[in-house]
């Protein structure tokens, strides 16, 4: 898998590389699935790679995956960690910024009932967290809100508090980062430039709230 990636990483960023054993039918050998986000990228390697003894003795056959009919794929949202190698890796570490608005503590909000006379063991801890990414180069501004939660078998446990409580905060912003992210669109040209457009299309309500109403959301 090293050396895969470090030959089709040379034609773009990649968003994952995996190798796998042929079936005993097909006999020796392996096989791997490498993916891109641009597809312009894909093709590229393909068209470079395809016959060419890249590190081993025989030729690679490289294809470009194509989708079946009738197979509908499910489109999900790419994850924070996934969305800042892009942002590093088209605008630079320092052409692209995110800052955390507000981070609260929204456990017991969902106005759960306790039974009188009966402790709960079990409960719940949730976060609120709203992010700001700002590409200051392209004139972009979007923002992200989401929850994170997370159980705690043993709320008697201040160590186990305390560690789920860091989990679900680091969920949330994860979360609302990659919220932020989706809202921003990457059109990249055949000349390596990067062009940036805003996705309407994702709008929520809580991007038309100024910071202080968005801070004072859950408080009201």
């Amino acid at each position: 898998q090293h050396s895969l990636f470090s030959v089709f990483s040379k034609f773009g960023p990649l968003y994952s590389v995996r190798a796998h054993r042929n079936a005993a039918v097909a006999g020796p050998g392996y096989y791997a699935i490498i993916k891109f986000y641009s597809a312009g990228d894909a093709s590229r390697a393909q068209r470079a790679c395809n016959g060419q003894r890249l590190f081993q003795k025989s030729p690679l056959k490289v294809c470009v995956c194509t989708k079946q009919k009738g197979f509908q794929q499910q489109v999900l949202a790419l994850n924070s960690n996934k969305c800042q190698e892009l942002a590093n890796h088209y605008f630079g570490f320092n052409g692209w910024s995110s800052r955390i608005i507000t981070l609260q503590n929204v456990s017991g909000f969902d106005g759960g009932n306790e039974e009188l006379g009966e402790t709960l063991q079990k409960r719940s801890v949730k976060y609120l967290c709203a992010v700001e990414v700002t590409l200051p180069n392209h004139g972009v501004r979007t923002r992200g809100v989401a929850l994170g939660e997370a159980d705690i078998e043993n709320s008697e446990d201040p160590l186990e508090f305390v560690t789920a409580t860091r989990r679900v905060q680091k969920l949330a912003v994860g979360k609302a980062l990659s919220s932020a992210f989706q809202k921003i669109l990457l059109v990249v040209l055949e000349n390596g430039k990067v062009a940036v457009e805003y996705d309407s299309t994702q709008e929520e309500l809580t991007d038309s709230l100024t910071e202080e109403e968005l801070k004072g959301l859950v408080q009201v």
